[in-house]
């Protein structure tokens, strides 16, 4: 009798011997010369540069100084700060901030902007009179979340992580910490200042802490009745009140300064609405916005007058909101809406076409369906026509994290609110099918199962939250089911279907900021029929996460997060084989005998029969969000798709 371990790999072999070119061999390389074969295929390994991935200008924040709107960007390279001058009503000037991924913290003192990063939390001073930008301080911390200036000129930035609030004091460049407002926590997420006090918000349990600024005591505001709440995510205040925005259940909180519990809770209306995610105190009333949907509201503090304005850019995310001139200026992501006290009139404004830069931004996901490439990033997808090289933009309320198509539709896999999308080739937009719900935020990944049609999707929970949930979506009823927990206190990262039997990839990492509690990854077999879990493993050892999975008809392949191949017999239940492939996992693909993944710097081909790797092509520089790297096979079995720096590149197989 042949062990099973033997027989998965001449049977890997057989299967491939009929169906696979002979291969190149030789050392590896970073580009390969476009001369054809004798086939007229390309050589393997030739790279074809299809230009920038994805071309975006999403906001983070903005800054009014005089007349003039200063626009902070996310995820360009390098992120600006247009000046938008509403006299000229163009924009005239841009102010580059070279590190750092984003900008979602700004205020001023005086004419001068700050500017906090994320990524890299640096802060940098743009003096508006004379047009330049400094560095002027950097911490150790991943994330300059919120910042606001007091009335003396001082600048009180909320970190993360941990949660603390540190002052910075223009006038002599030296930075105090203040602490962690809620000791444990990770994020601060809002914040505020006064002559005498900061005032933070937290999460992702919800605090809101006011901190005398000379002695540093800190006092717990939030009201027990909302101290189950998950954050207190946005924050104005004005002489006498407080008013934070928290989620997750869309709730306006409004409380007086001089004493906390005389306060009240305002819930937005929209159907679904589960942030605030800003807020302003202006003139006796509070405006705040929601999301998911966009809508924009105002609360009267004097009489608890309650009004619904209108939904200025559906389902976009207002990062600030101003008054300037008697108006109130809303910044998104795609723009900036322009709402009238007077007359109640909403206008929008394209801050591209005021001369915002437009640059290639970090992309979040790749995938073809073979005539074209989609490229995820912030508000939609850059759509890469391979006939005809043109791009078109698929807008979408989000980042779509994950793709793939089944038959003649795309689903796409969207952040925030764990959302599907689904799009046919040819539509000018695509569909809304559902929210996942569940305290979910983050799809994972997507796979079809072929025997019973249905589209699963996992998905991370919300910051703090615990257990990731598994979607499974009936494309002909329109029915959705959500199983959370699906694998006890993991996020399911990967998936890959046959036969009516899902595999699920774990990691250990739930809701972000949240220790993990397990140490180790697993692989799962969960039943679409029973709509049970059949079985779980560890199958690697100390790895914290499988990120990305994949099947033929005999075995299962998996990567982990510190890029460990394995080899798994789904019927002996065990690992077969084990490769050390790269320092970090991402995507698995596979074609025939052979399987691809990548790095941030290089393109591994793995033969699955000898189980040896090595480097199809390097120098590479991806420059994916938040690290990592993504990597999409064609249909066709003959190209990989993937970043060399931000441009999108076709690699022939």
């Amino acid at each position: 009798m042949i062990p099973r371990r033997r027989f998965l790999q001449a049977a890997a072999a057989s299967a491939a011997a009929t169906t696979i070119p002979a291969l190149a061999t030789g050392p590896a390389h970073a580009t390969a010369t476009a001369t054809a074969t004798a086939s007229g295929r390309e050589p393997e390994g030739t790279i074809t540069d299809l230009g920038p991935a994805s071309v975006t200008s999403p906001l983070g924040n903005a800054e009014f100084v005089g007349d003039v709107l200063h626009l902070g960007s996310r995820g360009l390279a390098p992120n600006v700060v247009g000046a938008w001058d509403l006299a000229q009503d163009k924009v005239t000037a841009h102010f580059e901030i070279p590190t750092g991924v984003g900008i979602w913290a700004m205020c001023k003192v005086g004419t001068d902007v700050y500017v906090g990063t994320h990524s890299r939390s640096d802060l940098y001073r743009i003096d508006t009179l004379t047009g330049t930008t400094t560095k002027v301080a950097q911490y150790p911390d991943p994330y300059i979340w919120t910042m606001a200036a007091s009335p003396d000129g001082k600048v009180y930035m909320g970190m993360s992580q941990p949660g603390r609030v540190v002052e910075y004091d223009p006038a002599t460049g030296a930075s105090r910490d203040l602490g962690q407002p809620a000791p444990g926590e990770a994020y601060v997420r809002s914040i505020q200042a006064d002559d005498t006090h900061v005032y933070a918000g937290v999460g992702s349990n919800a605090h809101l802490v006011a901190i005398d600024r000379r002695t540093g005591e800190k006092r717990e505001l939030l009201p027990a009745e909302v101290a189950d709440r998950d954050w207190v995510s946005s924050m104005s205040i004005s002489g006498t009140h407080v008013a934070g925005g928290m989620n997750s259940l869309a709730e306006l909180l409004v409380l007086e300064k001089a004493n906390p519990a005389a306060y009240k809770i305002v819930k937005a209306t929209a159907p679904g609405e589960k942030y605030i995610v800003s807020v302003l105190i202006h003139d006796g009333w509070v405006y705040f916005a929601g999301r998911p949907s966009g809508t924009f509201y105002r609360y009267r503090i004097e009489d608890g007058t309650y009004e619904v304005l209108g939904v200025p850019f559906p389902e976009a995310q207002t990062v600030r909101i101003l008054e300037h001139g008697g108006r109130i200026y809303g910044v998104q992501e795609p723009g900036i809406f322009v709402y009238d006290p007077a007359t109640g009139v909403i206008d929008y404004v394209s801050h591209v076409q005021k001369g915002f830069r437009a640059a290639p931004e970090e992309p979040m996901s790749v995938h073809s369906d073979g005539r074209r490439v989609y490229v995820g990033g912030k508000g939609g997808c850059d759509l890469h026509d391979l006939a005809t090289g043109q791009v078109t933009r698929l807008p979408i309320p989000g980042e779509p994290k994950t793709i793939m198509t089944a038959g003649h539709t795309t689903y796409l896999g969207v952040y925030t609110q764990a959302a599907l999308y689904s799009h046919r080739a040819g539509d000018p937009e695509a569909k809304l099918l559902l929210r996942t719900g569940h305290n979910q935020d983050r799809p994972k990944d997507l796979c079809h199962d072929k025997l019973t049609g249905l589209i699963v999707m996992s998905t991370q929970p919300e910051p703090g939250h615990r257990n990731g949930a598994l979607d499974v979506y009936d494309p002909r009823t329109g029915r959705l089911d959500t199983y959370r927990p699906v694998v006890e206190r993991q996020t399911v990262f990967s998936l890959t279907a046959r036969l009516g039997t899902v595999y699920l990839g774990t990691s250990t990492q739930e809701g972000l900021g949240s220790p993990p509690v397990t140490s180790t990854a697993r692989l799962a077999a969960f039943d679409l029929r029973t709509r049970e879990v059949k079985w779980e493993v560890e199958p690697v050892t100390g790895a914290s996460s499988v990120t990305s999975l994949k099947h033929t008809t005999l075995a299962l392949y998996g990567i982990t997060g510190d890029g460990v191949l394995f080899e798994f017999d789904p019927r002996g239940r065990e690992v077969t084989r084990t490769l050390k492939v790269c320092e970090r996992g991402g995507d698995l693909v596979l074609a025939g005998r052979n399987a691809y993944t990548s790095d941030e710097n290089a393109v591994y081909k793995i033969d699955l029969v000898a189980f040896t790797s090595r480097r199809l092509v390097e120098g590479l520089a991806s420059d994916w969000f938040g690290g990592g790297s993504r990597l999409a096979i064609d249909p066709s079995r003959k190209a990989l798709y993937g970043l060399k720096g931000r441009n999108l590149i076709r690699i022939a197989l």
